[in-house]
């Protein structure tokens, strides 16, 4: 592997640490938190997802080349897909990346998270063939 390369992947473990102790020290590591967010008992992590979209329409705004990289048009799986992926944060408290971090702060419960995650990435095109049909883009494995 070139030394660019291997710098490249350094700097994205440093950032992905970094995020998993951001997420951590914010709260997304905790069940309670994570159910008081999808139950509007709590905002902590509302305000938190508030000030990431804020930071990043800003960044998407303001960095030169960024907007020309996101692409443009709504994918018909993406409603369906936001969904399934919020019903599933909601009932486990975890989204892929939290479980990870979750997994890091010893809370194994969170392995049950990875198995849904792992088992609905295998299903998925399984039932989208049957049921839905249309391209899957990106999303083909």
């Amino acid at each position: 592997m070139s030394t660019s390369k291997s710098n490249l992947h350094l700097r994205f473990a440093f950032y992905a640490l970094y995020l998993g102790f951001v997420l951590s020290r914010m709260g997304f590591a905790d069940y309670a938190q994570v159910h008081m967010m999808f139950t509007f008992t709590g905002f902590n992590l509302f305000l938190g997802f508030c000030a990431a979209v804020t930071i990043a329409a800003i960044g998407y705004w303001t960095i030169p080349g960024l907007r020309e990289m996101a692409p443009k048009p709504l994918h018909k799986g993406s409603v369906i897909g936001g969904i399934i992926f919020g019903v599933g944060w909601a009932l486990t408290g975890a989204c892929p990346s939290v479980a990870l971090v979750m997994i890091g702060g010893g809370q194994f419960i969170a392995l049950a998270s990875l198995v849904g995650i792992f088992f609905g990435s295998w299903i998925y095109p399984k039932i989208h063939r049957k049921f839905f049909g249309w391209d899957m883009g990106s999303c083909a494995m």
